[in-house]
């Protein structure tokens, strides 16, 4: 009795400790978008910059910079690529930038979005990587959003195009991320998520002593930053905008090894932080389908079990299409667990050839940094 009581508690402690994250997604989820506009066609702004950093895109720059011809300025950022990253951008017109000599204590991507804000001209930057797709609209919409709202840094949550083994992977991963900070709008104070792959902001914030320079040595700079500017006291948020952005991925081992390895957040969460939310998510998510299975399931479960596929139906309008394998991925739960487990606790990241150390977190939350190479 006593082990069934313990069990049971300890059940409740894990609901207890990802409800308000639940709970404030679903109440933010109406208002979390981005603001469309009228009928009539949004103005062209004159003072956006899009920055593009880019290592070894060759393949993946000439849909997005075609989608953005003749609107914007639009500047890439060659990151020490190998392949012919800056002839493919230069051909479709865009300003290339190399981000050589890159100084001691910068990361690779870090350091690659401060040069494209340092060489664009535009009042507003907005961050895109060479693998989104957007509406053509979509920079002069991130930015409408965020000075409408008064926004110091607005990111922009996208859909996904994935063949299904990946979808279904990637399903669960999102599910994690929804448990642990929220979705759009519903993030909790200290637990803000961005997502890098579309960022807005003033070219003066991202330049200065707040931008990407306060969060240089960082892995997962999008968060990093979005967390610094928030302790700062500026207004940051993630909106929806999944019918105005997709990321193609062509594999079950690019998300795997592509999102996998930050989907921990190294360097920008505690480790404490992640072990109780792994804790707490291997309670809600797995267990009470493992109980359901094994005919012990109790009306706790059957509530747990709810929520979960209530997540599901939540994020399946992020898949174009959504399909069986997104219905299906509270299966693939354990193995998403295993990759927040594996990305949480890496030391050093390797991505396109680059390998960068994760800096250390000390409470309450501040940086320790350890310098690059």
């Amino acid at each position: 009795m006593r082990s069934i009581a313990a069990t049971t508690t300890a059940r409740l402690a894990a609901a207890v400790w990802i409800a308000p994250r639940i709970v404030r997604t679903l109440r933010t989820r109406s208002s979390a978008g981005l603001d469309i506009g009228g009928a009539e066609p949004l103005a062209v702004r004159s003072d956006v910059s899009v920055v593009i950093p880019a290592r070894n895109e060759q393949h993946r720059l000439p849909p997005l910079l075609d989608l953005l011809a003749g609107r914007h300025e639009v500047v890439v950022v060659d990151d020490g690529s190998t392949d012919d990253t800056a002839a493919v951008a230069r051909l479709h017109g865009a300003t290339v930038v190399s981000a050589s000599d890159r100084p001691v204590g910068w990361a690779g991507k870090t350091w690659a979005l401060q040069c494209g804000a340092t060489a664009a001209r535009g009042r507003w930057i907005v961050h895109l990587d060479a693998d989104v797709r957007p509406d053509p609209s979509l920079p002069d919409i991130v930015v409408d959003h965020a000075e409408r709202h008064r926004l110091d840094l607005v990111s922009v949550a996208t859909s996904a195009v994935l063949p299904q083994p990946a979808r279904w992977l990637h399903a669960s991963m999102l599910a994690t991320l929804v448990y642990r900070f929220g979705g759009p709008g519903g993030a909790c104070p200290g637990r803000e998520l961005l997502n890098g792959q579309v960022i807005a902001a003033r070219r003066e914030l991202l330049i200065g002593p707040d931008g990407w320079s306060a969060v240089a040595d960082h892995v997962t700079e999008d968060v990093a930053l979005g967390r610094h500017l928030s302790r700062s006291g500026r207004r940051v948020a993630l909106v929806d905008g999944l019918d105005l952005a997709t990321v193609e991925a062509d594999s079950f081992a690019e998300v795997w090894s592509g999102w996998g390895r930050s989907i921990g957040l190294p360097g920008a969460t505690p480790t404490w932080h992640t072990a109780v939310d792994v804790a707490a998510m291997a309670a809600t998510m797995p267990l009470p389908l493992a109980r359901a299975v094994t005919g012990r399931a109790d009306l706790l479960d059957a509530l747990l079990l709810a929520i979960r596929w209530g997540t599901a139906l939540g994020v399946s309008s992020a898949y174009r299409p959504a399909g069986p394998s997104v219905w299906a991925a509270p299966l693939a739960d354990p193995l998403a667990l295993a990759a927040v487990v594996r990305s949480s606790a890496q030391r050093t990241v390797t991505w396109r050839g680059r390998r960068l150390p994760v800096p250390r977190r000390s409470w309450p939350g501040r940086s320790a940094v350890r310098r690059t190479t």
